[in-house]
């Protein structure tokens, strides 16, 4: 791995994501509360295609995105990424940590935004609390993130389809808390852009930081010779 390139590939995608997030926030912030056009748009478009089927789908889907679930995929990619145990513990932390630090960065900024959610005739599911940028949605996308890496990390060949698997869970959990009308699309635009800034910052900072013995070089193990 090219450390210095992974850094700064990395810092790139943090600072954009950190620029387009603050720039969402002062909009949501600017209105008080009010939603965007895209927001009415989106919560009129699930209003008018919501089937018992779809939203029982969409609350199983929702209900991956907190809890123990993502805590427990980003811990399973670090004990999956490392070659020895130590670097095995210390994905795991490190994981870990990425996704409660961003959690609370989060919470932060909904306390510090305080936007009221949709209103409460349209849920489907229960919530609570603030609004802006959705939980679900910036957990699931953290964990996604942190996957994703250890799969990229771990797996040179035949990643694509994997990668490609978790992206959609990440993504689903946060059109489903649209669908189910306990956030405004904004709000999950605004989780997204958070993760994506929070998981650059904090691969900028493994990549520069993190001492070498304990990074996994990525390349496949060869097989043992039979003797």
């Amino acid at each position: 791995m090219d450390r210095r390139r992974t850094a700064e590939f990395a810092g790139s995608v943090a600072l954009g994501a950190w620029a387009a997030f603050a720039v969402l926030a002062l909009v949501v912030a600017g209105r008080h509360g009010a939603p965007l056009a895209l927001d009415r748009t989106a919560l009129a478009w699930s209003l008018g295609h919501r089937t018992d089927v779809a939203v029982a789908v969409a609350r199983g889907i929702t209900a991956t995105g907190t809890g123990v679930v993502p805590y427990a995929l980003v811990v399973a990619a670090g004990l999956v990424v490392g070659r020895t145990r130590r670097q095995r513990l210390v994905a795991a932390l490190l994981g870990a940590g990425c996704l409660a630090l961003g959690q609370t960065v989060r919470r932060a900024v909904l306390e510090l935004i305080a936007r009221p959610r949709p209103p409460q005739a349209d849920w489907q599911t229960s919530a609570s609390g603030w609004s802006f940028p959705s939980g679900h949605t910036t957990t699931a996308a953290l964990a996604a993130g942190l996957v994703i890496l250890a799969i990229r990390t771990r797996a040179p060949r035949g990643r694509t389809p994997w990668c490609a698997a978790v992206a959609c869970w990440g993504l689903a959990v946060g059109a489903t808390r649209v669908f189910l009308g306990v956030h405004w699309c904004t709000d999950v635009i605004g989780g997204w852009l958070l993760a994506a800034g929070w998981l650059g910052l904090c691969a900028c900072l493994a990549a520069r930081w993190v001492p070498d013995p304990w990074v996994p070089d990525g390349t496949p193990e060869r097989p043992v010779a039979a003797r």
